[in-house]
Parts: C-alpha cells; sequence; structure tokens
C-alpha cells in the first residue's frame, strides 16, 4: 500500500499498486478478487482514477506504438502510449491527432476514458470521435473488441466512460493531416460576456481552434480571446526547456486575495502584445506543460478544478451569474476558460460535451469557504440543464451528476463489477 494522489492533490489515499507491463498477464493481474481501477498519469483532478483502499492498476507501462501507417494516418498503439509521444511521432511525418486536450502528457487510455476534448470541439469533436477500434480487458477475463461499427454500444460506453467498462489495452486512433508544428494565432481582448460571444461566433466560421482566457475577479468579466489555424510548413524545433516547481510548498501561492492583481497585470501585458503570432502547436495547445508539477503551486491542501457546461439558450446568463457569483465570494479562481462546444453529438454515453458554454475554473482547497461556492455555482449549472466535468471533478453532488447525465441508466448495464472508484462510489453507490 502506498499514498497516490491525483492532479488535484486534495488527499493521498492509500492504495495497492499494481503495474502493467505486458498485455498478456494483465488478465491475470486484473484476477486480483479485489475491485480496482486504471490509473495513467493520474492528470484527473478529483478521483476519476483514484481507488481509496483498493487496487489501482498502473497503466503507463503498456506503453508500446504497435503501427503506424504514414500513407493513411491511422496508428494502433498501447493505451498507455502518451499523447505527447504521438504528437512527436507524428507531426515530423503529415499527421497529428485531431483532438488534444490541455496537456499532452495524458495517456490514450485516460484521454478515451475522459472522452477529453480541445479548443476545436466545432471543428473535430472529441476524442472518442477519431478511435476506430479498441480493446476493452474485462476483470473476467473477457476481451471485448468494440468500435463505432462493431459492437458500437460497447463502444458508446467506453468512451467517456470514466474506465468502468474494463482495462483499455489497445487502440486504433485515425490522425488527420498536418502540415508541420506551427499556427497562426491570433489574441484580442475583450470586455463583456457579449463581446466574447461576437468574438466566438465570428471565429468559429473561419477558425478551427478558439478559447478565451477571462479575468474571474472583475467585474467587467474582461478576457482575451485566443484563436489559431494550423499553418504550412516551418521547421520542427526540439522540444521546450520545461522547468518544475521544486517542491510541494507549505503554502499556497495563489491566495484570493493575490489573484486580483496579478490577473489586471496579465491582462494589461497581453493587451499590448496583442495581434497575429505563428506559433509552435506545443505552446499553443500546452501552455502549462512545460512547469513540471505546477498543482505544486497551490499549497499542500491542493485545489479544486470546477469544469462546466451549460446550453446556449439561457447559458450566457449563467455563466455570467456565476462569475459574478466568485466575484462577491472572494473565492478568485486563479485561472478561468472560457469557450464554447459546437453542435456535435458526443460519441460516449457519459460524454461531457453538449452544446454550449464552457467554463473551466481553478480554486485553492480553502475547506468550507471554497466548497459553499462550488455549491452555489451547482445550483446555477443545474437550474440551466448543464453538467460537470468528471475527469475534473472531486465533489459533485450525486443528484447533479443524475440530472445532468441522461444515459446513466443505459450505461450501467456495461460497467465492470470488478472495477470501482473514489468517484463511482460517491456518484453511483459502487
Amino acid at each position: 500500500m502506498r499514498p497516490v494522489y491525483s492532479w488535484g492533490r486534495l488527499n493521498a489515499s492509500p492504495h495497492h499498486v499494481i503495474s502493467l507491463t505486458d498485455p498478456t498477464r494483465a488478465a491475470r493481474q486484473l484476477a486480483s478478487g479485489l475491485p480496482g481501477a486504471a490509473f495513467g498519469m493520474g492528470r484527473s483532478y478529483g478521483d476519476v482514477c483514484l481507488n481509496p483502499d483498493g487496487v489501482l492498476w498502473l497503466t503507463a507501462g503498456l506503453d508500446h506504438l504497435i503501427a503506424f501507417d504514414d500513407q493513411t494516418g491511422r496508428l494502433v498503439c498501447e493505451a498507455g502510449v502518451l499523447l505527447r509521444d504521438i504528437q512527436r511521432l507524428a507531426i515530423p511525418r503529415g499527421w497529428m491527432l485531431p483532438v488534444t486536450p490541455g496537456t499532452q502528457l495524458i495517456t490514450v487510455g485516460g484521454a478515451i476514458a475522459n472522452d477529453v476534448h480541445g479548443k476545436n470541439h466545432h471543428v473535430y469533436g472529441t476524442f472518442g470521435e477519431h478511435v476506430r477500434r479498441l480493446t476493452l480487458l474485462r476483470t473476467d477475463g473477457e476481451t471485448i473488441e468494440c468500435g463505432p461499427l462493431e459492437k458500437p454500444d460497447w463502444f458508446a460506453a467506453t468512451v467517456g466512460g470514466l474506465g468502468l467498462t474494463g482495462l483499455i489495452t489497445q487502440v486504433e486512433i485515425q490522425l488527420r493531416r498536418a502540415d508541420g508544428p506551427w499556427l497562426d494565432t491570433e489574441t484580442i481582448p475583450f470586455a463583456g460576456l457579449e463581446a466574447f460571444c461576437s468574438i466566438d461566433d465570428v471565429s468559429e466560421a473561419n477558425w478551427e481552434h478558439t478559447v478565451s482566457w477571462i479575468d474571474s475577479t472583475s467585474s467587467k468579466q474582461r478576457g482575451l480571446f485566443m484563436r489559431g489555424n494550423p499553418a504550412k510548413g516551418g521547421e520542427h524545433l526540439a522540444p521546450s526547456r520545461q522547468r518544475a516547481v521544486p517542491m510541494a510548498l507549505p503554502v499556497s501561492l495563489l491566495h484570493p486575495r493575490l489573484m486580483g492583481p496579478v490577473n489586471l497585470l496579465y491582462y494589461h501585458l497581453k493587451k499590448r502584445r496583442t495581434g497575429s503570432v505563428r506559433e509552435h502547436y506545443e505552446s499553443f495547445f500546452y501552455p502549462l506543460d512545460n512547469l513540471l508539477d505546477w498543482n505544486y503551486l497551490y499549497g499542500p491542501k491542493g485545489f479544486f478544478q470546477y469544469q462546466n457546461v451549460v446550453p446556449r439558450a439561457g447559458g450566457l446568463d449563467a455563466v455570467r451569474a456565476m462569475l459574478q457569483e466568485i466575484t462577491r465570494s472572494g473565492e478568485a479562481s486563479s485561472l478561468a476558460v472560457l469557450k464554447t462546444f459546437g453542435n456535435r453529438p458526443s460519441v460516449g454515453m457519459l460524454s461531457f460535451p453538449q452544446p454550449g458554454f464552457t467554463l473551466a475554473l481553478d480554486f485553492p482547497n480553502r475547506e468550507a469557504r471554497t466548497h459553499r461556492l462550488l455549491d452555489r455555482l451547482d445550483a446555477i449549472v443545474r437550474e440551466a440543464g448543464g453538467r460537470i466535468y468528471p475527469a475534473k471533478d472531486a465533489r459533485m453532488p450525486r443528484a447533479l451528476f443524475e440530472a445532468g447525465y441522461p444515459r446513466l441508466q443505459e450505461f450501467l448495464k456495461y460497467r465492470d463489477p470488478g472495477i470501482s472508484t473514489g468517484l463511482s462510489r460517491r456518484l453511483m453507490g459502487s
């Protein structure tokens, strides 16, 4: 038994850890008789990847690239392969992942289990849309091959299924063409949510990637809208130098009282440098990956990430209400990201995206004060008909989960009884 954190570092629960390195032995390792859970890189913020006092199967050792066809862009790999390694293999050969989240330091299996999204949902949807086949190992030893055309019900349950239908061992992914590692980008300052919507509506017609940073400490709801398109050509540079937070800090450096001045300074510095820039994909997609262990900045109590999506009808009022609630509470979000999801149906029964506005927020854990604020945000999301992202959740009420995911009962038929997580026990009872 040893303590294991998720990325939010809210608590270090003891786990019995088993490393998976050989897919031919994995069935025996899963059949321990104790409920287990898959753990890739631990980049989920809450308890979706944890199994307190139980078994964790570490999947990072299942990291083999099996086959890549540089004519068609089809890649076959084990589920422990990192998105970073796929990008660095494929981009020099004229291909890249169609969808990537804000970090490339996650496994393929985790990307599927949480059906991750990026800045281009309106163009390419979620990660699961580009999976053509996967191999699922159940804890009773059964192996299930599934995909969009083969056992599509199992596929729909597994994509976005929070790792609860079995262990994903092997995957086939369709990559998209890429002319190089660069993007032509623009940054546009805005003041007010109506201005954000105006820029976003115009940008979605002509730009593949759209996202905005918003100052959660400002009553003006000012922000910076960033958009990008793939650029042709350009040399392939060596990866950027990474820096690390050297240790877990005894106190949080991201106290709410500091965030107002810090956000104001950030806004004005970026505002001076707005305009068109050619940017490398790693700095545009993964700005925090060059600061390893950045979660240590939140101190020993960790932090909550709270990401929600609310429908377009009435959604702007809900986003405004959440930002106003944060301002009134004094519990400033150290990072607030606002973007929109397009009108694309999600692959998975429990996939998070739906058409509308999605707001992602980071809050240092100040215990009861933070929980009270998050409860108030929950009420706004529920009233708007929205939902919370389980991959980033550590405290969502069960009633809100059930209301936000109407296919939950359908999904439960595909659960593997030998898999249990902190999240599943909290939100599904087992």
